[in-house]
């Protein structure tokens, strides 16, 4: 049976949970978004402050969509770059 290994140098670990950290960071930065938004349509007094208020949050989700994205692109690629090499293990099976 052969099994493959990679294994991370320390820069590798930190590029790892920059990613992780960050697709967190995002996540909890677009739910708050989300219930900001909520809130100012609940508190709009009339037409054009609702749709004012639809509008700015759909730009600012675009945006941060966006930010996300771009986020996710560069420091994915920084974790498939920085992963160990491959070790391959053979083991006997009996």
């Amino acid at each position: 049976m052969k099994t493959e290994i990679r294994r991370r140098g320390a820069f590798g670990k930190i590029v790892k949970w920059t990613f992780i950290l960050f697709n967190l960071l995002m996540l909890v930065w677009m739910l708050s978004t989300c219930a900001s938004a909520g809130e100012m349509m609940n508190q709009a007094q009339n037409d054009a402050e609702h749709v004012g208020a639809a509008i700015g949050a759909t730009v600012a989700s675009g945006v941060q969509l966006f930010i996300w994205m771009a986020g996710v692109v560069v420091l994915g690629a920084m974790v498939l770059f920085t992963r160990g090499k491959k070790l391959i293990v053979e083991e006997i099976v009996q």
